[in-house]
């Protein structure tokens, strides 16, 4: 073997150790809705992945319990307020990752208006109140705009970095009920191909996950245990998600082994939108006649 053949071997290697790298030592990063369920979990993995984490949410409280709860593990993190609404708090968000941790490598749009009065509104579109509408897709899709609006130049300044919008199986199907939800999610996954487009050629990559049913107490208290059931059915899964698939994606779609991934929309129900609409019908149907 000649110099240029172990040079050639020594490049190849670097590339293999990069692919299966998911470690984030140096990164800044900063996570929206972060103080429960999806949020939570994508945050304390971040950190444990090597990344600074601003942990933002609106409950400030609860985002310093968060915070408190990676410090004491011996990570770096941050509680940090901030309303996705507001385009002055999103850019505090900002300034604190930067003034705190010295740049911004990692954003995760995450927050998104979960309260379930306004989830009872949310209804077809003939009886959709305008109201909802316009505060679903303030929260659910201008926030994460604004997000990125003010993310990116910090990213760029730091040769690059990734921004994981969550968006939801809602985004990709119509239902009898939720269309702003639905739709706010639709539009966050075509923000998220527009900025992949845009600012790929300046090293920022942009993905969205999807996921599918995902098991909180959000959920549970919320859902009755027969609609859960139903879920239970369609997925091809064991078991319904939890907030951990979501951000073991999450921290994925975030590292250097996905540096040639972007503008995707990655699923992470279980399968549910996989299969046949009338599959659990048709099994049912098929054990009944067995």
């Amino acid at each position: 073997m000649d110099d240029g053949d172990r040079a050639a071997l020594g490049r190849e290697r670097k590339l293999i150790v990069s692919a299966v790298s998911t470690q984030l030592v140096d990164r800044v990063a900063i996570v929206t809705g972060a103080a429960s369920g999806i949020g939570r979990a994508t945050a304390l993995a971040l950190a444990q992945a090597g990344a600074a984490v601003i942990v933002a949410d609106v409950n400030e409280e609860g985002a310093r319990v968060v915070a408190k709860e990676i410090e004491a593990r011996g990570q770096r993190a941050r509680g940090q307020i901030v309303d996705v609404g507001d385009e002055e708090s999103i850019v505090a968000m900002i300034d604190a990752a930067v003034d705190g941790f010295g740049g911004l490598d990692i954003l995760h749009n995450n927050a998104a208006d979960s309260d379930p009065a306004l989830l009872e509104r949310d209804l077809e579109v003939v009886g959709l109140d305008a109201e909802v509408w316009d505060r679903t897709l303030r929260i659910n899709l201008r926030g994460p705009m604004l997000g990125c609006k003010h993310a990116i130049p910090r990213m760029i300044e730091r040769g690059g970095g990734s921004i994981i919008n969550t968006s939801s199986a809602s985004g990709l199907t119509g239902d009898s009920t939720r269309a702003a939800y639905g739709a706010s999610k639709a539009g966050l996954q075509s923000l998220t191909q527009y900025v992949a487009t845009q600012y790929g050629k300046q090293g920022v990559r942009c993905n969205a996950i999807a996921p599918g049913v995902i098991s909180t107490p959000a959920l549970e208290a919320n859902v009755p245990p027969e609609q859960i059931a139903v879920y239970s059915g369609n997925t091809l899964t064991p078991r319904l998600g939890r907030p951990e698939d979501v951000a073991a994606a999450a921290v994925f779609l975030a590292s250097d082994a996905a540096a040639f991934i972007t503008g995707q929309i990655l699923s992470v129900d279980g399968g549910l939108l996989a299969h046949h609409p009338a599959m659990s019908e048709i099994r049912a149907l098929a054990g009944a006649g067995s």
